[in-house]
């Protein structure tokens, strides 16, 4: 298939797509300690309204989800006003936009979370470094969440998600992948639990489905999305044989009538995706990994629309190419992501 069924229209939880490109979330770290996103941050998504889709970057939905100093929260009043300004500029140049619903759970440190310790579904640290204004440090262990505190968290993914709305989303996307939060829980490194959020696959996957679902009653499932990123290592949870777990979650979130469902690829696993793509009766939308052998925009848009993806979201080439729906439709040329100038 060649990149110019990207620019066929499709229509996700009820709204039509003008292009099949999406802008993948990143977290840029623009707003204030408060979580308020910084106003100049609107124009970065006006320029890049040319995606059928954006997801912006992961906004927390409470201080304690916090993982990273100055990223934008959505658990504010303040907060949400601060974002109607984007999807104002973005509705303006035609495009869809949601946003991503965050909680980072073990990852990070206290100092970033006003003091707070992190929650996780164990009290497993996580590895690698945690990112604080002074630098990196070591990470924290976590507390290991009780019932009620996980009942809480779940509300507040449904509290965040009206916010968001109420400033004019399209939609909303739960992130349940790069081993924050959700995806503790599905991982039996970060999941040591025994009791009925732990052990057996349904009890793993028990928390990203309940969150889903609390997300849908509060907004609609046609304006719900579930993020994944199945084989994912980041900050060291091992995925590893997990083929089971998200045909499980597949299996319970079939019927749920969401708007998308979003897979990050892992190195080597374009095998997995097409058999989640069979496996998903729903919209599908993907996140390619960079294969060697693939490595232009346009072909990577055209490898994944070929093997089953609905739209296909890109990350950095968005980031150096704001026109990168004109690029792709002539098959470039590019500008490559310079991450000291940006």
């Amino acid at each position: 298939m060649d990149s110019g069924a990207a620019f066929l229209p499709v229509v996700v939880g009820g709204v039509t797509l003008k292009n099949r490109l999406a802008m993948a979330p990143m977290t840029l770290s623009q707003a204030t300690e408060d979580g308020v996103l910084l106003p100049g941050h609107v124009n970065h998504y006006r320029a890049r309204a040319g995606a059928g889709l954006i997801v912006t970057e992961a906004a927390q939905i409470s201080r304690r989800g916090q993982s990273y100093p100055n990223t934008p929260g959505i658990h504010t009043l303040q907060q949400a006003v601060a974002w109607e300004q984007v999807t104002r500029a973005v509705h303006e140049g035609g495009g869809v936009i949601y946003l991503q619903l965050f909680h980072g759970g073990r990852v990070g440190h206290p100092s970033v979370r006003g003091g707070l310790v992190g929650h996780a579904p164990s009290a497993v640290a996580a590895t690698g470094p945690a990112l604080t204004k002074e630098g990196p440090v070591e990470h924290t262990v976590p507390a290991a969440m009780t019932t009620a505190e996980i009942k809480e968290t779940i509300r507040e993914f449904g509290r965040s998600a009206r916010l968001a709305i109420s400033a004019g989303f399209d939609g909303v996307q739960l992130h349940a992948g790069n081993g924050y939060l959700p995806q503790q829980f599905l991982c039996r490194t970060g999941n040591l639990r025994t009791d009925e959020w732990g052990g057996s696959t349904t009890n793993r996957i028990r928390f990203v489905v309940e969150t889903s679902r609390a997300i849908a009653e509060a907004v609609g499932p046609e304006r719900t999305a579930v993020r994944i990123a199945p084989g994912a290592v980041d900050h060291g949870l091992d995925e590893a044989g997990t083929e089971e777990l998200y045909a499980a979650l597949l299996d319970e979130l079939n019927d749920d009538g969401l708007a998308f469902l979003d897979v990050i690829e892992a190195l080597g696993t374009r095998d997995r995706t097409i058999s989640l793509r069979s496996a998903w009766g729903g919209v599908l939308v993907v996140n390619p990994h960079r294969d060697e052998s693939v490595v232009s925009p346009h072909e990577r848009v055209a490898d994944a629309l070929t093997d089953g993806a609905d739209v296909v979201a890109l990350g950095l080439p968005w980031l150096a190419n704001p026109d990168l729906d004109r690029r792709i439709a002539t098959g470039g040329p590019y500008e490559e992501f310079d991450g000291p100038h940006f």
